[in-house]
């Protein structure tokens, strides 16, 4: 092509001059791209779980006594391997709870929505939305989430536990009996209807009875529990569900229902399903209290995790004989995935799991 105009030839050349320097970009970082590998997998925590915290805590933190509590602990070492982690979230619903739009969108057990009629019946009777005077007035708390594996067998774990200041146990285990396993103390037991104890002797006298609503049918079944009324054809329960709390209105609890959506769907990556409860979507109750703990404690401890599946004859609670097997029936939980999901905060130093059972061989 014969160019007279200079000023034709400068833009021709100019105009070269531009792709050749695109490609040339574009050429380097591809080749960025296959040599350099990602940070963060794709729930957005950190690939290498075994980073320091940020210098300005490793001081912080690095200057207390052992055994004093350390002040916003967890969260920070959540944050350090899950950037997108904010600490902020009530433990149980108050009157306010339609401030929130995370569950006023989404239906039981991800959020409130079509629910708010009978929860401002429930919770304009209860009147209480926190832990308790003593709790809610700790600068630091350290909490451990007990959960109902067998692995506690014989690990004479009781004095351990009762040391924490809050202590979280999970639907129908047994604490008369397994004190020197399980210990002796519970601040709240988070159940659902089907999971609640169905002989009001085996309740305990001084904690909280938190619902965690899966279902609409739950909220029916508490309102129930707290105006002593017996549910007539209770309809929308997978098994036969307690008749009596011996709990009164003000020692009841509506767990937050944002701990079950963030566990399932951004903590663990579980089918968001349209928000709708489905196959392999929901996590299991024992992940959703964690979760809670994050956001509420400033250390937090486990034990009694660890379901191997790996030994289908393993008894799968401390106190039944029911076998590890059983729980390849269920179909709303995804156990490998959410053993992916706390093995990463054992690793990081986000959870201390004192039966060391997390970590262990098979999906739990």
């Amino acid at each position: 092509m014969r160019v007279r105009n200079p000023r034709q030839l400068l833009l021709v050349l100019c105009t070269l001059l531009v792709l050749c320097f695109l490609y040339h970009s574009i050429w380097r970082l591809h080749l960025w791209g296959l040599g350099h590998k990602p940070l963060f997998d794709k729930q957005g925590f950190l690939l290498n779980l075994e980073g320091n915290l940020p210098l300005e805590l490793m001081y912080k933190y690095g200057n207390l006594s052992k055994g004093v509590c350390k002040p916003g602990y967890a969260a920070a070492k959540m944050s350090a391997i899950y950037p997108k982690f904010s600490k902020p979230a009530l433990m149980f619903l108050d009157v306010n709870y339609r401030r929130f739009s995370k569950i006023g969108n989404l239906f039981p057990p991800f959020g409130t929505r079509m629910q708010e009629w009978i929860l401002d019946i429930i919770l304009k009777t209860t009147r209480s939305y926190g832990l308790g005077e003593q709790l809610d007035s700790l600068s630091c708390k350290k909490c451990i989430v007990v959960g109902n594996g067998g692995i506690l067998t014989n690990k004479s774990m009781g004095v351990r536990i009762d040391a924490y200041n809050l202590i979280v146990r999970l639907n129908n285990a047994p604490v008369r009996g397994y004190e020197k396993d399980v210990g002796s103390r519970t601040t709240m037991r988070i159940t659902y209807p089907e999971g609640a104890f169905q002989t009001p002797e085996l309740y305990e006298t001084d904690s909280l009875f938190v619902l965690s609503a899966f279902k609409s049918s739950d909220f029916q079944w508490l309102r129930s529990m707290i105006f002593k009324r017996r549910m007539h054809n209770p309809r929308g329960f997978w098994k036969s569900v307690a008749r009596h709390v011996p709990r009164e209105p003000g020692d009841m609890r509506i767990l937050n229902p944002y701990f079950i959506q963030e566990a399932a769907f951004r903590l663990i990556g579980l089918p968001h399903n349209n928000g709708q409860m489905g196959r392999g979507n929901i996590p299991t109750l024992g992940t959703v209290a964690i979760t809670m703990a994050l956001h509420n404690c400033d250390e937090v401890a486990v034990a009694g995790f660890g379901y191997d599946m790996g030994k289908p004859h393993a008894p799968l609670h401390y106190y039944e004989k029911i076998r590890m097997a059983a729980m390849n029936e269920s179909w709303t939980h995804n156990i490998c995935k959410e053993k992916e999901f706390l093995v990463k905060l054992v690793k990081a130093g986000v959870i201390r799991d004192l039966t060391n059972g997390i970590s262990g061989s098979g999906c739990w």
